[in-house]
């Protein structure tokens, strides 16, 4: 694939834009300077890193004979911020597909300030939908008035700017990219026709790994750019070059690898072939029938030093590539990308359960248009998603005893895991209706004594344009948080360290989140985000969010 290369004019537009010198830059869209200054003993500000002292607040609980003894802890932190952005480069697995071609499509309208007239007028590009770009975070309050005062979450610590971003990847079809564009059907005819000319110069996409046994046979026909052979040590290799190519031609300080693809089927957890990092690497080196391309290009990033996140819902993370990870130190993150009817429920259901309120039942209903729903239509690959829907509301009613059962000790089955409401997931391939996705919600709750609600939600939305632009975030805060390291002073701890490989603080973005082995899963969208925005905080040596607003509640 061509390098990618621009020059500030507009002079690829067949015919040039009459807009884009009048149309203002979207506040989404905008650069600012760094100007959050943080004025504390606790944070000290240098060319290189901002560093910050954080104190951890917590409690230690022991339950004894019906009895809880609560003890309230403080451990010191130190983080450290690199302030340097480098520059980034995003290699998209599915490159060519609805959302990698959309989201080269949209970086390159921002970048180039491509508007463009839709039957409601003239539309300016942006980045609304990014948590990153489009949301903010409270900081503080204006003195005197308790204002308080909010900043974009992207300007708490310097971050890559979207429009900066190199923008390469692989795709087992090799439609060049503007005719994938086309393919995809997401964006406007005029934003299309202008944009055209700039997704000509990618080219097509770097030949990706296919084995047909892990995606639906549907997709064969699509696959004429693919990898040659059956060798999957070789494959790895291909990968691995083809990244530091990438990396070495566009001069880049570091590249994350996404995985935005044909969800897989789920690989089976075998001993002694992909349960530790050893035995995946001697399994990938005998070519095993159960290592999966999304495997192969997570163990090809890990071993290159470089981010992978997975925005599928398959099982790409088996035990040996969070082992590998660990070993090599090497950031992954995932899975699957939450951006409609399960993010939703993650909202909702809190909210029931929280309020009092007894979920019975879920029943969740989708349909869609596009090649992710083509793919889909195949058993074991919508196995993957379902699973990867299911599970949540697993923390929020397990947090909830008062309503739901416990698990009983050495039961098995549904006892094991306690009472849950009835969850059921279908997703149907309706070619009629494109990107253009339907999804239908019931839950059926029991209310005072006895009683009954139904909350019915329709929700229609336009599938990647939902996902693309948290593949964005999810990149922008992969990379961010290559920069932030730490020191556990109550520990004794005298060096930085990076963080833990399994990137958690993504869960925002992700239906299944991928964390810490061991360590309880939050699906809860508020928690996810309530953590993303106190580490963002603490990294500039500022509390975590402070609801109690104590200043207005006394005299």
């Amino acid at each position: 694939m061509a390098p990618q290369s621009y020059t500030p004019s507009s002079g690829y537009n067949t015919p040039d834009s009459d807009l884009e010198s009048i149309v203002p830059i979207h506040p989404t869209a905008a650069r600012r300077p760094e100007y959050i200054k943080v004025n504390s003993e606790n944070t000290i500000y240098t060319d290189e890193h901002i560093t910050a002292k954080y104190f951890y607040r917590g409690a230690d609980v022991v339950v004894s004979g019906g009895q809880f003894d609560v003890s309230p802890t403080v451990k010191p932190f130190e983080f450290q911020t690199t302030r340097k952005v480098g520059k980034t480069g995003l290699m998209m697995v599915g490159l060519g597909g609805n959302n990698g071609s959309t989201l080269c499509a949209t970086i390159l309208a921002n970048k180039h300030q491509i508007a463009w007239h839709t039957k409601d007028g003239i539309q300016q590009p942006n980045y609304i939908g990014s948590v990153l770009r489009a949301s903010t975070v409270r900081i503080g309050s204006e003195p005197g008035t308790a204002k308080e005062i909010h900043v974009p979450i992207c300007d708490v610590l310097p971050m890559v700017h979207p429009n900066d971003l190199v923008l390469g990847g692989w795709d087992i079809s090799s439609m060049p990219m503007d005719e994938a564009m086309e393919r995809a059907r997401v964006l406007d005819y005029d934003l299309q026709r202008q944009v055209k000319p700039h997704m000509a110069l990618f080219g097509s996409p770097l030949p990706s790994i296919y084995y047909p046994d892990f995606i639906a046979a549907n997709q064969e026909a699509r696959a004429d750019n693919v990898i040659p052979g059956t060798d999957k040590q070789a494959h790895l290799e291909h990968i691995r070059a083809d990244i530091r190519r990438f990396k070495a031609e566009n001069q880049l300080d570091r590249v994350i690898v996404f995985w935005t693809a044909n969800t897989e089927r789920y690989s089976d957890i075998i001993p002694g072939v992909n349960d530790t990092a050893d035995s995946l690497l001697a399994s990938i080196r005998s070519s095993h029938s159960e290592v999966s391309p999304s495997t192969l290009f997570a163990v090809a990033a890990i071993l290159e030093g470089e981010p992978f996140v997975n925005g599928a819902p398959q099982n790409t993370f088996v035990p040996g590539v969070i082992e590998l990870a660990e070993r090599e130190r090497s950031f992954i993150g995932g899975d699957d990308l939450k951006s409609g009817q399960t993010k939703l429920k993650s909202v909702l259901a809190e909210f029931l359960v929280n309020a009092g309120i007894k979920p019975l039942s879920i029943a969740s209903y989708n349909h869609l248009g596009n090649n992710d729903g083509h793919n889909l239509s195949a058993e074991r690959q919508f196995k993957s998603k379902e699973i990867s829907k299911s599970s949540v509301v697993d923390d929020m009613v397990d947090a909830n005893r008062l309503l739901y059962k416990p698990p009983v000790p050495g039961a098995k089955g549904k006892a094991a895991k306690g009472e849950h409401p009835d969850h059921i997931v279908v997703i149907k391939y309706v070619p009629a209706v494109g990107d253009s996705k339907r999804a239908i919600d019931e839950y059926y709750s029991e209310i005072f004594c006895g009683g009954r609600q139904t909350i019915n939600i329709f929700n229609e939305c336009e599938d990647s344009l939902l996902a693309t632009p948290l593949i964005l975030d999810l990149a922008i805060l992969a990379e961010l948080l290559t920069r932030v390291k730490y020191r556990d002073v109550s520990a004794g701890q005298t060096d930085f360290a990076s963080l833990y490989p399994v990137l958690s603080l993504l869960s925002y973005m992700c239906k299944a989140p991928l964390v810490k082995p061991g360590t309880d899963v939050v699906n809860s969208l508020g928690r996810q985000r309530n953590a993303l925005d106190a580490f963002l905080k603490a990294c500039i040596g500022l509390e975590g969010n402070n609801d109690l607003l104590l200043e207005t509640r006394i005299w």
